[in-house]
Order: C-alpha cells, then structure tokens, then sequence
C-alpha cells in the first residue's frame, strides 16, 4: 500500500487536534457562563491571554511581527470571521445545549465544500462521500438526546457560527497574500484582531468585565479557553489547511462534535444514548475512509 505523503502525515493529525481542541469550548465556557460571567468578558480575556502567551512565544523565537498592507488586511478579516464564530457560538450555548451547539457547528464541512465549488475547487467523490456520511452521523448524534431543549434562536446562532468558521478556513486556505506567514503569527492576529473587538464591545456595554470571574477555578477556564479551544485549534486548523486542503481539514472536524458530546455527558450530565454512539462510529469510519482512499 502507497504511503501518505509528508503533507498528508502533518495536515491530518492537525486536523483531529482541531476538532478535538475546539469541541473543549463547553468544557471551560459553561462554568463561566453558569457563574454569571458575561459572554463579552469570557471573549475578551480568552483572546487576550491567548494573546499575551503567542506574543511570548514569537519573542521568545525571535521571528518578527512584521507584516505588510496587504497580509495585514487578511489578518484583519481573518480575525473578525473567528470573532464572529465564537460569539456566535457562545450566544447559542444561552438557547440550546452545548453538545447540540457545538455539533450543530459541524455544518461547516458542507459549507466549505460548497464555498470551494464555487471557487472552481471541486472535491473528489471520496471527500463528497464522507461529508455525506459525517453529515448523517452528526444528524444521528444530534437526534439521540431527548432531552435537548431545540429552540430556533440556538440553532441559528450555531448555523451562523458554522458559515463564518467556513469562511475561515477557505480564506486560509486560498489566500496567497498570507501563503509567506507562519501558523503562529497568523494565530497570533487573528487573535489580537479578537481581543481588540471584544474590548471595545465590553466598554460600550458597561458590563461587569470581572463580574463571574472571581476566585482559581474561573482564571483557570479562562486559561483552557485561551490554550487549546483557541490557541492549538486555530494554529493546528491553519496546519491542516495549508497542508491537505480547506474541504478535507473541515471534514475532520467531525471529532469537534464527537468531544464536545463525550464533554457534555460526563461533565454536564447530558444523555449519552445508542444513537450518539451510533453516530459517532460512521462518523470516524467516514472519516477513516477518506483519508485511506484520498491518500495522495
């Protein structure tokens, strides 16, 4: 059997990293949310930490912030769609369950598939073939807790924060002005761009910024957030991306849903029933599948 290439080896572990970090997002945001905190502040000092430990990091390896007009413009929009996405994501936690939400948000492989149709990228029949099967395995995920309260409002929330996070990651994929930047700087004001937002959108609220986050436990959500939901899903997905492709990186984040229900059952006592498990196993075969068939 024909070996997976080096971009293969490197795009496709980045990618189950992604999902798995980004579907930790319930695990660290729920308890702040529950406490009180508002969705603004939880934002704010998630990307700021973020911030504050890549900008570390880039000095520490002594690469440069320099980047011209241009690349500064993509890192701009680049920041405002993974803005976008998180508050999205986090205004849908307020209506329906975190696992639901965050498994409503494995609609963006479909999207991005779509988006690159459109960009004269068509995707091979395999990587069609797993969407399809991802897609039902998610249907079925979703459709195995009984006791998911499905409002309308939640579920749009989510379906938005899926669109932007598409958009997300066709722009890195595509874009050939950002093509010379490196993960962790592009990580890096993707997250600046974040922080500067939700700041401003916290001072022209007047909320509480510290309101929900008083004693350990809340700092140290607060520093979940800011490392592996933000900081390793957003380099890693920037590894996948520009390694095997916008529509393949999209379809492994079928184990961003898969994490975020495994987190809602055993941290927040939501039902784990047959059909999730169910779920979850076409899911990974699917997924298994293409990459084995798409391999070159």
């Amino acid at each position: 059997m024909a070996k997976l290439s080096r971009n293969a080896l490197i795009g496709y572990p980045a990618g189950v990293i992604t999902g798995i970090a980004y579907g930790l997002n319930p695990l660290f945001a729920k308890p702040l949310m529950n406490n009180g905190a508002a969705t603004e502040a939880i934002l704010f000092f998630r990307y700021a930490i973020a911030v504050a430990l890549l900008g570390g990091f880039l000095l520490i390896k002594r690469e440069s912030f320099k980047v011209n007009l241009k690349q500064a413009g993509v890192l701009l929009v680049l920041g405002l769609l993974f803005t976008a996405s998180s508050t999205f994501l986090f205004e849908a936690y307020k209506y329906i369950a975190s696992g639901l939400a965050t498994t409503l948000v494995f609609l963006f492989p479909v999207m991005v598939a779509i988006i690159m149709v459109f960009l004269k990228v068509v995707p091979s029949w395999p990587v069609w073939l797993s969407i399809g099967a991802t897609f039902i395995g998610v249907a079925i995920m979703t459709g195995g807790n009984g006791t998911d309260s499905v409002d309308p409002t939640g579920v749009g929330f989510s379906i938005a924060s899926a669109f932007v996070y598409a958009l997300f990651i066709v722009l890195i994929n595509r874009n050939r002005q950002i093509a010379s930047i490196s993960n962790t700087l592009l990580t890096f004001y993707a997250l600046l761009v974040g922080s500067i937002v939700f700041l401003i959108s916290s001072l022209c609220s007047g909320i509480d910024m510290l309101s929900g986050l008083r004693g350990t436990s809340s700092w140290l959500n607060l520093i979940g957030l800011a490392i592996l939901p933000t900081i390793v899903s957003t380099a890693t997905l920037a590894i996948a991306s520009r390694n095997i492709g916008a529509t393949k990186a999209s379809v492994l984040g079928v184990f961003e849903p898969i994490t975020a229900i495994i987190v809602g059952t055993l941290a927040f006592g939501e039902a784990l029933t047959p059909n999730i498990l169910i779920g979850i196993l076409i899911s990974i075969v699917s997924v298994t599948f293409m990459i084995v068939v798409t391999k070159r």
